[in-house]
């Protein structure tokens, strides 16, 4: 194990996420927009709360928490450690203050390196602490998710920071490339770090197909809508138009008209609608319906997965949902630990997305990532990339 590299990635993980937080005012840090949404605030302790609760709590026994009451509310949803603070009531809680969620961090980055400098060869040691890397990353994202909601719900509509990035831009035609038919594997091998959910490895049979080579542009989703896309319940899934009517979806999230033309909240506050930019904070029903408009389909997570491998995918610039529903690979077991509630007990009534966004980590996305949410989660960085069938 090269502890000095895994030390120096634990801090500047650590870092990064505070550097996320950094154009944040106090009052933004205890703020919970929708029950999907968690405070600023919640993320800094709650990834705090992982390496103390996996990896201090079984290695040090004489390890004496800041605050052991701490378990209870920035625990997330892992039932076997006992009670937790219900999610839609995380911004109730404005103790502890942010000067202690900073301490707490502080704390624990300072026992976590006391515990690698201690146990240098320590495999296992290592194994979780780059999972609570991969953990924090996941929230890296998660935080800029819950940001842009909390200022967008502000009817100020404050902007988090100015970008100086250049904004994404598309290729203005859809090629379309061919996946070689035939058996493939896909899934993640033991030798790369990935989630449990990512394994086991196995083969899958593709058909002739061919998937497009850039996800949706915001002028192609424009067109969607003007033909009435919003008004056809003949390309929606029931459940999915029911939703769309009863929450008067006509657009994706965080778009507004003025009349003449059409808006987008961004990080950046509200900026007009750039037509060559991937469509993004679109619900995996929005993104199935314009496939049916379009007259194609979404991929499977394993076409995808094999275009990524086999055809040189671009993508990152959205999510992208596929029409696979979120369920175990086969041979999949859930480790009956703690841990095992990380990823196993939410394989049911939800969709996978594939690729990563601008907003994801550099280097946490691969071609097996597996990430998912419910059908009707438009929060998210989420887009839509077209499949034919040949």
């Amino acid at each position: 194990m090269d502890t000095e590299r895994l030390l120096n990635r634990y801090q500047e993980t650590r870092r990064n996420t505070l550097l996320i937080c950094n154009p944040l005012e106090r009052d933004d840090y205890q703020v919970q927009s929708a029950e999907f949404v968690s405070p600023p605030k919640w993320h800094l302790a709650h990834t705090t709360w992982f390496f103390e609760t996996f990896i201090l709590n079984r290695f040090i026994p004489e390890y004496a928490s800041l605050e052991p009451r701490y378990g209870e509310i920035f625990n997330s949803y892992y039932r076997s450690f006992g009670k937790f603070h219900e999610r839609p009531r995380r911004g109730n809680l404005s103790r502890p203050t942010l000067e202690a969620v900073l301490a707490y961090r502080t704390h624990v980055d300072a026992a976590i390196t006391e515990l690698v400098n201690i146990f240098p060869e320590d495999a296992e040691i290592a194994r979780l602490i780059e999972l609570g890397i991969n953990h924090e990353e996941q929230h890296q994202e998660l935080l800029f998710m819950d940001i842009q909601h909390i200022f967008y719900m502000n009817p100020l509509r404050p902007v988090y920071r100015v970008t100086s990035s250049p904004p994404v831009t598309l290729e203005s035609k859809i090629g379309w490339i061919e996946i070689p038919q035939g058996l493939h594997r896909i899934g993640a091998t033991e030798e790369i770090f990935a989630f449990d959910n990512e394994r086991p490895a196995h083969d899958v049979q593709i058909g002739s197909v061919a998937i497009a080579s850039r996800p949706i542009t915001n002028a192609e989703y424009l067109e969607f809508m003007a033909d009435g896309g919003y008004d056809d319940p003949l390309i929606w899934l029931a459940e999915g138009w029911d939703i769309a009517k009863a929450e008067s979806w006509r657009a994706p999230l965080y778009w507004e008209s003025d009349g003449s033309s059409w808006w987008h909240f961004s990080l950046g506050g509200m900026t007009q609608i750039d037509p060559h930019a991937p469509v993004s904070h679109v619900s995996y029903y929005e993104a199935l319906a314009f496939a049916h408009w379009r007259g194609q389909r979404l991929a499977t997570e394993y076409e995808w997965e094999v275009a990524a491998q086999k055809c040189d995918l671009k993508c990152g610039s959205v999510w992208e949902w596929t029409q696979s529903p979120y369920t175990p690979y086969p041979g999949y077991r859930v480790v009956r630990d703690a841990l095992g509630e990380y990823n196993g007990k939410f394989m049911v009534n939800q969709m996978t997305l594939k690729g990563g966004s601008q907003y994801t980590p550099p280097g946490h996305g691969r071609p097996t990532y597996r990430n998912f949410y419910h059908p009707q989660m438009r929060w998210q960085f989420a887009g839509i990339r077209l499949l034919e069938d040949r």
